[in-house]
């Protein structure tokens, strides 16, 4: 089921007076402006012009789609609290739209809540474009409108623009998730050069169906690490850099309605699909976001939950301000919830600052711990624990020393999925954490083996989406989503 936020308000220069209504319909998920509506409606009341927006944003919303559930935002209490049943309607003139609003979509498919009018500023900027239209004795064009952009501009961060990074930023650890992409290649291509009979494809891959080029079922491949673009030695892993240059994928900025895909813990394997299963109601939506960069990013360093625990540079402080401002403009945040480390909650308390709200702190949110590792770049991991870090390259179960496997962190990451989907069902949370995290929930939602983990890039103050049904089934909304950070 889809999720719309409906905005809407309405005005009257006089009370009574010349009145108009604006209403926008908003995905929940994404934040995007789908629909605008706005009307010069004559003399009117204020109550009256808002009601007929509400009316106009309800029946815009059914005609994207009849069987979503609808999430009403408005700054008129009278309207909220009387949609809601709280308040009787009384005046004469209301009370025929509040009973036609309600017949749009069936009882218990909307939601009413109250914001202050500053939340509210699109419906009104298109409100006041339609009373001016109608005082000049014209319709109003949605073509012409500058409501969304007067919206925008109001709310935007007023900090100058700090220069984006040249490449994906991130932490060490996406060295070696690179690095094991090419040493399983080459594993595989010592393998069937030294064989002395013709081996098919079958024969060395592992059982769970990987793409080609995968290494012997011996040697499974492991999920992936965090992303960035430490270089990796190539007299250790032949041919590295053309294999990745021709495996790496560019990250998505969105996705959106994919068919969900039931997962099982960390099993990862699709049960259902969108068949002719029932209505499962609102889903719980989780917006992941990264963590700001913090002093280690640009250094490449691996850094989880040991070691300094860094807090953000300038950089992601001014990043994690730039995301709150997105994420206030889309204003379909209802809690915050972040990794007990410095950086994730130096970044939700942006974002809470911006959208008033507190922030809770989820331990399962935590990145993976790197033990040993901890604060080393790559190269220097692999000059001091060779013998280590091939085990960890090539094993989803083996260590750093004195840290964590990432098949550990999956089985982690699944159990605080689990826990916050069942604690927040039918509300939108923003989960801030970290990339090995975020990337193992997008891994699970969409049923995808671990080798899928080294075809994603995950940036610093990215933004991703999964929404959960109440079946289990998972649909990923949005996938690093970076475009707030843009001048």
């Amino acid at each position: 089921m889809r999720e719309f936020i409906v905005e809407a308000d309405g005005g009257s220069r006089g009370n009574p007076g010349p009145a108009g209504y604006g209403s926008v319909v908003i995905d929940a998920v994404t934040g995007e402006t789908l629909v605008e509506r706005a009307e010069s409606i004559g003399v009117a009341t204020n109550n009256v012009a808002e009601y007929r927006g509400l009316l106009a944003g309800l029946r815009a919303a059914r005609e994207l789609d009849p069987s979503a559930a609808v999430r009403v935002r408005m700054d008129s209490k009278l309207v909220v609290e009387q949609m809601s049943g709280r308040w009787k309607i009384k005046h004469p003139d209301m009370k025929p739209l509040a009973a036609e609003a309600a017949r749009v979509f069936p009882a218990g498919q909307v939601t009413y809540e109250w914001i202050p009018r500053e939340q509210n500023k699109h419906a009104d900027r298109l409100a006041n474009e339609a009373m001016d239209a109608g005082r000049r004795g014209e319709q109003w064009d949605a073509a012409a409108s500058r409501a969304a952009l007067d919206a925008r501009t109001s709310i935007a961060p007023s900090a100058p623009v700090a220069p984006e990074p040249s490449g994906p930023p991130g932490d060490a650890t996406a060295g070696a998730a690179k690095a094991r992409e090419a040493l399983a290649r080459a594993q595989t291509r010592s393998t069937r050069s030294t064989a002395t009979a013709p081996t098919s494809d079958s024969a060395t891959a592992p059982t769970t169906g990987s793409a080609p080029g995968s290494v012997p079922a011996a040697t499974p491949r492991p999920t992936a690490a965090a992303d960035t673009d430490t270089d990796t030695d190539p007299t250790a892993v032949p041919t590295a850099e053309a294999d990745l240059r021709a495996a790496r994928t560019v990250s998505t900025s969105s996705v959106t309605e994919t068919p969900p895909a039931a997962t099982t813990a960390t099993s990862g394997k699709p049960s259902v699909g969108w068949g002719a299963a029932p209505d499962l109601g609102v889903p719980a939506t989780f917006v992941l976001l990264r963590h700001g960069e913090t002093p280690l990013t640009p250094q490449k360093r691996f850094s989880g939950r040991g070691g300094t625990n860094p807090s953000l540079s300038d950089v992601g402080r001014d990043q994690a301000e730039r995301v709150a401002a997105a994420l206030a403009r889309r204003g379909t945040i209802q809690h915050i919830l972040a990794s007990p480390l410095a950086r994730t909650r130096e970044t939700a308390g942006a974002v809470a600052a911006r959208l008033g709200l507190e922030v809770t702190v989820e331990d399962g949110l935590i990145e993976t711990d790197f033990g040993a590792w901890e604060g080393l770049t790559f190269g220097e991991v692999r000059d001091r624990y060779p013998d280590d870090l091939n085990k960890w390259l090539a094993d989803p179960e083996a260590e750093p020393p004195g840290g964590e496997s990432f098949a550990a962190t999956a089985t982690r990451i699944a159990a605080t999925r689990d826990k916050l989907v069942a604690a927040y069902a039918g509300r939108t949370v923003l989960l801030v954490s970290h990339v090995t995290p975020i990337k193992t929930l997008v891994r699970l939602a969409l049923g995808a083996p671990p080798e899928s983990m080294f075809r994603m890039e995950l940036s610093a103050a990215s933004l991703s989406a999964v929404a959960y049904y109440a079946d289990g089934n998972a649909s990923v909304r949005l996938f690093n989503d970076t475009s707030h950070l843009r001048p």
